[in-house]
């Protein structure tokens, strides 16, 4: 920090600036004080000379609108975009933004201070931006900012953020005839090949990033510059650096073939089971960068908002610089350099000299036209360099172009499989890591943040600033017009509907009319029904983690803070309990308990005011074990899974030799609970599963001699993903004795797809694109059904003498279970691509309902009529918060409950 100088703005619409935070080529960040609420915030507003230009002035704008909806998880939204006032002098006023304050250090920095990261750092890290990049790769974009200096680390978990929107000129050098240096991002083999960056280009500059996070060095540096493409279209990762626990998921995410890289939602779960929120939970930095942090905080908060028409002097009221010493002049570096100080190039972000491997310099640079004044034109040709590079994360291949920036769709997602939530017959939690709405620092995450923030170490390309992306839809325009938008795009919505929502993103049609919508009187073709009531959760709560329905009676919802029961009847909330907070299910235990698994205990309830009846302890009744997610229930039973550490004392020495260390090693076993008579039934040792030892599994079908459970790849440790070569498995384990029959692999399916089985022994898998049917007890294959090209089968659904399909293309389908014939196949009309739909049956399994990040969908079981749509507004205000989960449903009787995360619509079903 330093202090301001004479000409920087001394106001930002409400906000008063205090100091300047930061500086970089195409902008400067200040501390500033919210005049009407007293919150600090960073103001990020861009240099003057660049405000000026309109193509410029355009793209930031529409990129602070985009900002917005990509809010969500471990991304903040602006909070307020505008000129400033005040500013001295006659030139141009710059553009800004304004984002809630929070201390946080850039990743390089944090590297630099504190050198490679402990492992699980990196595994918070890595968790919570593959989170973000789950939700915005679900409506087929991709992020295309990730950069050291874009990933921030503040006390509570990591950040995304790229220091205001400006794109792919966040880190723009203004250099000679109107021209401008732009560094971009990481570089990944499909660029180099020229081809159009995807979600898979974003996991591979994630591998680099965790790499570097790992070893103060990222994988292809090593070498002269000019090599920099070669090496990552052509060298194999350096890796030996990583901890072996992480070497394999990260050489996985920099495999050459995109195809080959896993998604984001595996790599979220593999690091970090319980979500990014979870694992940082208690603290999570190292003491120096805690420490770190700290200060910085201090800093900012000790600053006083300066006293109304005073002029402050530059350079001389003492404000910090950020190396703790005071700044005696306005202009940045102004301190004496002692001899050999190397001399910080403040226009880009570098990589620091850490660990044992050398120093890397930043590749050259070069530079593209910016017109001064003209109206942006299509984005023209690669301007001629002595040296060109491809284009990195920031730039996507366009015709005629070697690179060209581009702005991705606002984000949506879907829960990631293996969360610890995600138990029989409950929504998995879905929302920001915290369960609710969280101060985050610096500025959003831009649309296109190509490279914003850029790393060092990557390449800088001369491209043409490209057109201002389209602008978001105005909030000032009426919801009316909005609703009809949106009617005409996907037909027959919810009249009050209309509003596209995804997970984390919440890209919502604004409104502005005072009055809702009115409801219609009757139902239009393809329009929703009246809900019989809706349910809104307390705003003073967080959303939900998970939803149940008890006895055709309660929906029964849990959260961070407690649980609470809604009547099935009226929509009217019947208690709230603190007991049961993090719940996994509500299970009916007999006709007269709800049962809830928390994170320490089993929980009996009573139905009618939600007292605590009984309540059994982990550490009491199962031997101090560890409790794992709930694999499955039938009836009174439930399974799961649960482990704890032993020490293993190391065998007696040979005579004359030292005695080796005892060890520590998880053991782990599969249990079979009875929750109304309240006893184990029987416990079964198996494999233990990655750190901490718990594995997490899933009962794929329920036989009368038997339950087949899969695993869920996220918890296999990395020697059984090696010796599974890719292939998934199932184990059958005895009902009554609990004793593992055997173990089966089916086909080429993969330890990560959806899988199904029935009471008669037939397994249902995806296999590639296709599904398959095997004989679940000798793996033969009986009959295949071909998928959608580029597509892939999510979980099946078996009712009667149909299995109903749903596909990542969006579409869902019904085929013979006997022959495998394609009865039908029908459109959600989402666009894809994006996660295959949840699908549910109605109660009398007439009804088929597909719930997706974008709207929910109702088909006739038998004949795939599509029967009616729905999309709520999302906010019932204007400027209410942004939603930021996708759709669930549940089925009770001749009701379908439709969640999106804290609104609960009851609808009538067939």
């Amino acid at each position: 920090m330093e202090a301001l100088r004479q000409d920087d703005p001394r106001r930002f619409g409400r906000f008063t600036a205090l100091a300047r935070f930061d500086e970089q080529a195409s902008a400067v960040r200040y501390v500033a004080r919210d005049t009407a609420s007293g919150e600090t915030a960073l103001v990020t507003a861009a240099r003057p000379e660049l405000a000026a230009v309109p193509v410029f002035s355009r793209r930031f704008r529409a990129e602070a609108r985009t900002a917005e909806r990509l809010a969500g998880g471990w991304v903040s939204p602006p909070l307020e975009t505008g000129k400033a006032a005040g500013t001295p002098g006659d030139g141009p006023e710059p553009l800004w933004t304004a984002a809630g304050y929070v201390a946080a250090l850039p990743l390089d920095e944090a590297v630099g201070i504190a050198g490679p990261l402990p492992e699980r750092v990196v595994r918070v890290l890595g968790a919570g931006i593959a989170e973000t990049l789950s939700r915005v790769h679900a409506t087929g974009a991709a992020l295309q900012g990730l950069a050291p200096g874009t990933v921030l680390l503040a006390a509570d978990g990591p950040r995304l953020t790229a220091f205001g929107p400006l794109g792919a000129a966040a880190s723009a050098e203004a250099g000679p005839e109107d021209r401008l240096s732009v560094r971009l991002g990481y570089l990944t083999p499909e660029q180099i090949a020229g081809e159009e960056v995807s979600a898979a280009s974003d996991l591979f500059v994630l591998g680099l990033l965790l790499a570097y996070a790992a070893t103060g060095a990222t994988p292809f540096t090593e070498g002269p510059a000019e090599g920099a493409s070669r090496r990552i279209a052509e060298d194999e990762p350096e890796l030996d650096g990583v901890p072996q626990e992480l070497r394999e998921l990260i050489a996985s995410c920099l495999a050459k073939d995109p195809a080959e890289r896993p998604s984001a939602g595996t790599v979220a779960a593999e690091l970090a089971l319980e979500g990014a929120a979870g694992l940082a939970r208690g603290g999570w930095l190292p003491e120096p960068l805690a420490a770190a942090v700290a200060d910085q905080e201090a800093r900012v908060r000790a600053l006083e908002v300066p006293a109304a028409g005073g002029a402050e002097t530059p350079g001389t009221d003492g404000v910090p610089s950020t190396d703790g010493t005071p700044v005696t002049d306005g202009a940045p570096g102004a301190e004496t350099a002692e001899p050999g100080d190397i001399e910080e190039d403040r226009g880009t972000t570098r990589f620091l000299n850490t660990g044992p491997r050398p120093p890397r310099n930043d590749t050259p640079t070069t530079q593209l036209a910016l017109p001064q004044g003209a109206a942006a034109p299509p984005p023209p040709a690669l301007a001629p360099t002595a040296q060109q590079a491809p284009a990195a994360p920031g730039a996507s291949a366009a015709p005629g172009t070697p690179a060209a920036l581009s702005a991705p769709a606002a984000p949506g997602g879907a829960p990631q499989p293996g969360h610890p939530y995600a138990a029989p017959g409950s929504v998995p939690p879905a929302g920001p890591p915290h369960g609710g709405p969280t101060p985050y620092p610096a500025a959003a995450l831009p649309a296109g943040a190509g490279g914003a923030g850029a790393a060092g170490g990557g390449p800088m390309v001369s491209l043409p600033l490209p057109p201002a992306p389209a602008p978001a839809p105005d909030p000032g325009a009426s919801r009316r017009t909005l609703l009809t938008i949106a009617a005409a795009a996907v037909g027959g919505l919810v009249v009050g509907g209309g509003a596209m929502a995804a997970l984390g993103s919440g890209e919502t049609a604004a409104a502005t009319d005072d009055k809702p919508a009115p409801k219609p009187r009757r139902t239009l073709p393809g329009q929703a029904p009246e809900p019989r009531w809706t349910y809104t959760h307390p705003a003073s709560e967080a959303p939900p983690l998970t939803a149940a329905v008890w006895q055709d009676e309660l929906l029964v919802l849990t959260g961070e803070s407690q649980a609470a029961a809604v009547d099935l009847r009226t929509g009217k909330r019947r208690w709230q309990r603190a007991d049961a907070a993090k719940g996994q299910a509500a299970l009916a235990a007999g006709t007269d308990l709800v049962f809830v698994a928390s994170p320490t205990e089993f929980l009996w309830l009573a139905p009618k005011d939600g007292k605590v009846v009984h309540r059994v302890r982990y550490t009491e009744a199962f031997d101090d074990l560890a409790v794992g997610p709930l694999a499955g229930s039938s009836g009174p039973v439930i399974w799961f899974t649960a482990s704890h550490t032993v020490t293993v004392k190391a065998p007696k020495p040979k005579k004359g030799k030292k005695k080796g260390k005892d060890k520590q090693v998880p053991e782990a076993f599969f249990l079979a609970y009875d929750i109304v008579r309240r006893k184990e039934l029987w416990r079964t040792p198996v494999p233990a599963g990655r750190a901490p030892g718990t594995p997490s599994y899933r009962v794929a079908a329920e036989r009368s001699a038997d339950i087949l459970v899969r695993q869920r790849s996220a918890s296999l440790t990395p020697a059984e993903v090696r010796a599974a070569k890719r292939k998934g498995s199932v184990r059958s384990f005895d009902q009554k004795t609990g004793k593992l029959l055997w173990t089966k692999q089916y086909g080429a399916a993969t330890p990560e797809a959806a899988t199904a089985g029935d009471e008669d022994g037939t397994l249902y898998a995806a296999v590639g694109t296709d599904l398959e049917a095997f004989e679940a007890d000798t793996a033969k294959p009986l009959w295949r059904v071909e998928g959608t090209e580029g597509s892939v089968y999510g979980t099946p659904l078996i009712a009667g003498p149909l299995v109903h399909t749903t596909e990542s293309s969006q579409s869902v389908g019904a085929v013979e279970r006997e022959s495998g014939r394609l009865v039908w196949r029908r459109s959600t009309e989402v666009p894809a691509p994006g996660n295959a739909p949840s699908i549910t049956l109605s109660s009398s399994e007439k009804t088929l309902i597909a719930a997706d990040a974008v709207q929910v969908t109702a088909f006739a079981a038998d004949s795939g009529e599509r029967l009616w749509k729905f999309q709520d507004i999302g906010a019932a205000e204007p400027k209410g918060a942004t939603v930021s989960a996708p759709y669930r449903v549940l089925t009770v009787g001749k009701t379908a409950i439709v969640q999106r995360e804290r609104s609960f619509y009851a609808f009538p079903v067939a």
